[in-house]
């Protein structure tokens, strides 16, 4: 009589979608053998992974979990069946490593599809399957890895569409998806005009109640993602990350090529937006004028290679300034200026602003930038009208008690004050420029004042310039003013 022995079905089907049999298919098979070979299995001994890839065991939810209850003290199973043995590995080394580890603890694999004679024979024949199956697998890989990147290169769409597009079916084109648009708009507006760090706006859209492309709240690094993903400018970027542990590559091995679908901000907006998350990298504000040398260090650049001009000391006094790239050979034009003719060009500037009254705000290209929070704002306010009629409504046709319908009102009258405020805190035009004049006559008042320390000047100077540009050739400074709130 045959032994009656106990099993486990474990079931995958992988990512790469190669010709095999559907989850429901090897069930059937796995069953159907157990059933002939007087194998019971129950419903929980039925592990099933779909999409997932063989190559990293970790990797695999169910498979862990199966292993761990082969190791317990309960045995629950004798045999794991499997359809092929590429469906409990696609590692030679991990298939080794934990069919050891089973062996020890008296638990059997068998492939119901690749029957091995019993002995050292069957064993090597089991491992010569394995290796082809490894190899079919690099192989695999290698071909998929070659058809995504030709793929890419003729601008293929192969990955999620970012927040503010949507696919069409009937094209294969994305298309703008106006309500994740704004919420898009509203980020690059912030970063650019408004001068918010990527916390500041992540925080501003939690409030708003917005969400990303998959539900969830902003994050700092998700606004930094959307700042620099060149698919806004119609264009696809494949390759970027390590599927292992999602670490970005070398931008050496990145793929960007123009795509088919409509673009949402021009090419030269987009490059202001890298020039500032780079500037911003280099020289953070927060920390800037801890250890400054100088108040003017690392705002001035040069005119011709756009790196800043670095001070030089002599008895602990900054006397000069020149362009960092032309002490080291990069830069073929010197910008050498003398210290005080330096900041008496700043004074200057800065008393022209006061005199003609005539300036602009860095990045003023932005488009839509002063309507689109606006806009956003007072359209949630228009859902709110609605809220407050339906919640009314179900009061009255008795759906909600009078105290639930009190405690909703409540809660709509708070997320209306939240946006109110929001929206009294957007300037108009005008008011920014007569606001920012104010500002600059207040840093004026310090940066000339030479009893104020070098930190207390520098932090002034930066609570009003983005960067300024020294032009040798023609002697001049150019200053680039940003808005900013009044200075503390």
């Amino acid at each position: 009589m045959q032994e009656f022995k106990t099993a486990c079905a474990y079931i995958r089907v992988s990512t790469d979608k190669q010709e095999e049999l559907s989850p429901d298919a090897q069930k059937r098979l796995l069953l159907d053998y157990a059933k002939k070979n007087n194998i019971s299995i129950l419903n929980e001994h039925i592990f099933i992974e779909n999409g997932i890839s063989g190559k990293k065991a970790e990797k695999r939810p169910e498979f862990m979990k199966m292993i761990s209850l082969a190791k317990s003290k309960e045995h629950p199973f004798d045999i794991i069946l499997v359809w092929k043995y590429s469906r409990f590995a696609r590692n030679q080394e991990e298939s080794i490593v934990y069919k050891s580890l089973l062996k020890k603890n008296n638990v059997d694999v068998i492939s119901v599809s690749e029957p091995v004679l019993d002995g050292p024979f069957g064993g090597l024949i089991e491992r010569i399957i394995e290796w082809m199956d490894e190899y079919y697998s690099i192989r695999l890989s290698g071909e998929v890895m070659r058809g995504m990147t030709e793929k890419a290169l003729r601008g293929g769409y192969q990955s999620t569409l970012p927040l503010g597009y949507k696919m069409d079916k009937s094209t294969g084109i994305p298309y703008i998806y106006k309500d994740e648009a704004d919420i898009v708009k509203i980020i690059y507006e912030k970063y650019s005009s408004e001068n918010t760090s990527f916390l500041e706006i992540s925080r501003f859209l939690n409030r708003m109640g917005y969400k990303t492309k998959r539900g969830a709240s902003f994050e700092a690094r998700t606004v930094e993602y959307i700042l620099q993903n060149p698919f806004y400018i119609g264009k696809v970027r494949w390759n970027r990350q390590h599927k292992e542990d999602y670490s970005i590559k070398d931008k050496s091995e990145w793929i960007i090529a123009d795509a088919k679908h409509e673009p949402m901000f021009s090419n030269e907006f987009f490059s202001e937006i890298q020039d500032k998350i780079d500037r911003n990298r280099r020289h953070p504000r927060q920390r800037s004028t801890v250890y400054v040398k100088h108040w003017l260090s690392g705002m001035v650049k040069c005119s011709s290679c756009g790196v800043s001009l670095v001070g030089r000391r002599s008895n602990g006094i900054v006397v000069n300034y020149q362009c960092s790239d032309y002490y080291k050979g990069k830069c073929q034009d010197s910008h050498f200026v003398k210290t005080y003719k330096l900041e008496q060009a700043v004074y200057e500037g800065f008393l022209n602003v006061f005199s003609s009254k005539d300036f602009e705000f860095i990045n003023k290209n932005t488009p839509n930038a002063s309507t689109v929070s606006d806009r956003t704002i007072e359209k949630q306010l228009d859902r709110l009208k609605l809220k407050e009629k339906r919640i009314k409504l179900a009061y009255m046709d008795g759906i909600d008690s009078i105290e639930e319908y009190k405690e909703n009102k409540l809660i709509i009258e708070k997320e209306r004050a939240q946006l109110l405020e929001e929206l009294n805190k957007v300037p108009d035009k005008k008011e920014s420029k007569e606001l920012m004049l104010k500002n600059i006559k207040h840093v004026y008042s310090i940066i000339s004042d030479e009893s104020q320390d070098m930190k207390t000047r520098a932090e002034a100077l930066r609570s009003v310039v983005d960067h300024m540009v020294y032009n040798k050739e023609n002697d001049s400074l150019s200053i680039f003013f940003y808005l900013a709130n009044p200075l503390k």
